[in-house]
């Protein structure tokens, strides 16, 4: 017997409960994973809440650290032992073990600890696939401006730092002044704080009135409006979530009045639907996280135990940086 969080109906954050659940045995093409740390997102939030509907009950969670315990047949690029992180598409990992596919674990370098690893797959991977492969159709180049909404969270504040990396200008946006203190000391170029300036007339302030080559937007209702009117022509509107609600439907000839703009919806998977990709991709992400162009901030620890607790913080945008449990 295992302890892992479940919750038997969609809810607020007390649905989430802590309960000895049965772990098994790993088959075909699958681990089974001692958890030391499990990374919260705000993804959790929506598998919680029904938005992303799963079968009940359910444990949240898709990204964690540890150690592996079981190999199911097919299995040859992991062994009983091996530290490992990952980021998955199924929830569960708000639990002390789990089995799940093993296209999606990857070997953890021994320089890595496990909290931030955990931390850092799903997060670290998103960024990887925006600002490498989601890309305004006349490409991005060291002293481009994009713009990046929520940069003190825990995507953010490696966006900021990959960004710099790669020698773009990234103008952020957070609800705080010391957030965006925070953002700028992680390398954004340029921090706008949405509640006491206007997000739009800032960003054409700072980029001359050209506007930017593309957005890269989680927030969704509150901001995609404006998002739009930041963009240059053939700019590209990059919509990776909602946290704070779903947009509204925009009409093709909105995309062509605003200067022939494109828009995507893209999602992490798409992109690690193979063991090669995946292992590319993470690969890449290690190697940032290692010669410390890409520094892992971790502000809020919590217990498996408090699991409803991170989410009330996180749902509250109280939280900087990223969020674990400890399993």
């Amino acid at each position: 017997m295992s302890q892992a969080i479940r919750i038997s109906e969609y809810g607020g954050p007390d649905v989430l409960r802590l309960v000895d659940v049965e772990v098994g045995e790993p088959g075909p093409d699958q681990v089974r994973v001692r958890h030391h740390a499990c990374g919260i997102n705000f993804i959790d939030v929506y598998q919680r809440t029904g938005l992303y509907a799963n079968p009940l009950p359910l444990t949240p969670g898709g990204e964690g650290a540890g150690v592996v315990e079981a190999v199911g047949a097919n299995v040859t690029h992991l062994a009983v032992g091996d530290r490992v992180a990952y980021a998955a598409p199924k929830p569960g990992s708000y639990s002390q073990q789990r089995v799940l596919d093993a296209l999606h674990v990857c070997r953890l370098p021994d320089e890595i600890d496990f909290e931030t690893g955990a931390a850092m797959m799903l997060k670290g991977l998103t960024v990887n696939y925006l600002l490498r492969r989601t890309l305004p159709v006349e490409g991005l180049a060291p002293g481009d401006a994009i713009l990046w909404h929520a940069a003190a969270g825990g995507v953010g504040l490696i966006a900021c730092q990959w960004a710099r990396t790669l020698g773009f200008e990234l103008i952020g946006t957070a609800g705080s002044d010391e957030k965006c203190a925070l953002a700028t000391e992680y390398g954004a170029a340029h921090m706008i704080n949405y509640r006491s300036e206007n997000f739009v007339d800032r960003v054409k302030e700072i980029t001359g009135g050209k506007g930017v080559k593309v957005v890269y937007d989680s927030v969704g209702k509150d901001t995609f409006d404006g998002s739009l009117s930041c963009l240059r022509p053939f700019g590209l509107m990059a919509i990776f979530g909602n946290s704070s609600g779903a947009p509204a439907p925009v009409a093709p000839g909105t995309l062509a009045a605003k200067g022939s703009l494109y828009m995507t919806r893209p999602t992490l998977f798409t992109h690690l639907s193979t063991r090669e990709r995946t292992q590319a991709m993470a690969d890449e992400l290690f190697e940032v996280v290692r010669n410390g162009s890409v520094k892992i901030r971790i502000d809020q620890r919590y217990p498996l135990a408090q699991a409803a607790q991170a989410h009330r913080d996180l749902e509250a945008r109280t939280t900087t940086g990223c969020s674990v449990l400890l399993a």
